[in-house]
């Protein structure tokens, strides 16, 4: 149950992630970094989730 709601926030970081636009190019980068972390947790979350059915 908790991976399932850790999931959905992971997905709600990332998506809010890639609407944000940020207007300063030195934080672009960090940006990126956070929206691939936010999707790798996602991905992470999901195998969990989807073995522990």
């Amino acid at each position: 149950m908790r991976a399932k709601i850790s999931r959905k926030e992971a997905k709600e970081s990332w998506y809010w992630l890639r609407l944000l636009d940020m207007g300063v190019p030195e934080l672009e980068c960090e940006r990126q970094a956070l929206v691939q972390e936010a999707g790798e947790l996602t991905k992470i979350f999901g195998a969990i989730v989807r073995k522990s059915e």
